[in-house]
């Protein structure tokens, strides 16, 4: 399936939005978009929510017919518990993290076992557990780290961008983590050089315009066959005023969940 994430309305929901965009707001864009998942990810507020919030925003999800799946970072075996409930509220079966959180940046050998010691758990309830590969930890070790692990509920959220400010090449990314994708975040990037040509930003681009090769991407992940949901997402800089920003991110997501539905 064709997701939205939260990374997706990042700057609708932010306090620079004249009028930031609640979760339940989030929601019914995504299915005006004709979207039937969602994807709650790194979204602050959820962890803050009571019993009675969380109940309405499942049951809006649920209303709308949305397919909800759960993010957040860290390995702690208590926190993934306590996303572990959170599926069961909003009756997700896909946890994106990451092995560091704000607060916890785990050896390897400990983020093994921290996950380890919860995989029956998740098996369980028929959740998978993605973790997702990012600038903090090689690629090639968070292949060993899901490889040991031997769970198929345990594999990876494939976001090549990422990886490019560990100097690791998007393609190699795809390639060394395929066969153990769970989740797939999509979005395009691109270099630009910085005034008077004083190095570069690497920053978000319209998917399809920019340096990320998605056809590879379908070519060895293959998640149309093989059931992977693709989260679009967005790495939009801020353009200047909150207007042309929340206009500039809606284009975006319109042109990216277009782009998703040509290719196949």
């Amino acid at each position: 399936m064709i997701g939205l994430g939260t990374y997706a309305f990042f700057w609708q929901h932010s306090e620079r939005a004249a009028t930031p965009l609640s979760l339940a707001g989030a929601f019914t864009a995504t299915r005006e978009l004709g979207v039937d998942l969602f994807q709650i990810c790194d979204y602050a507020p959820l962890d803050s929510m009571s019993d009675a919030e969380l109940s309405d925003a499942a049951a809006a999800a649920r209303y709308l017919g949305l397919t909800i799946e759960l993010g957040t970072k860290g390995v702690e075996p208590q926190h993934l518990r306590r996303y572990l409930e959170l599926a069961e509220v909003f009756d997700a079966q896909l946890v994106r993290s990451m092995l560091y959180s704000p607060t916890s940046r785990p050896t390897l050998a400990e983020a093994e076992a921290q996950v380890q010691s919860v995989v029956a758990e998740y098996e369980a309830s028929g959740v998978t557990l993605a973790l997702e590969t990012y600038e903090q930890i090689a690629t090639r070790d968070l292949v060993g780290l899901v490889e040991g692990i031997a769970s198929e509920n345990v594999g990876i959220c494939l976001d090549p961008g990422n990886v490019v400010a560990r100097l690791e090449r998007p393609r190699d990314c795809v390639e060394q983590t395929a066969a153990l994708v769970k989740n797939v975040h999509a979005k395009d990037f691109a270099f630009a050089r910085q005034e008077g040509w004083v190095g570069f930003t690497y920053s978000g681009a319209l998917m399809g315009a920019g340096l990320h090769d998605y056809p590879h991407l379908l070519e060895k992940v293959r998640p149309r066959e093989r059931a992977i949901n693709e989260i679009v997402e967005h790495w939009l800089p801020w353009q200047g005023d909150a207007e042309t920003t929340v206009h500039t991110e809606r284009e975006w997501t319109r042109t990216t969940v277009d782009y998703l539905r040509s290719t196949t």
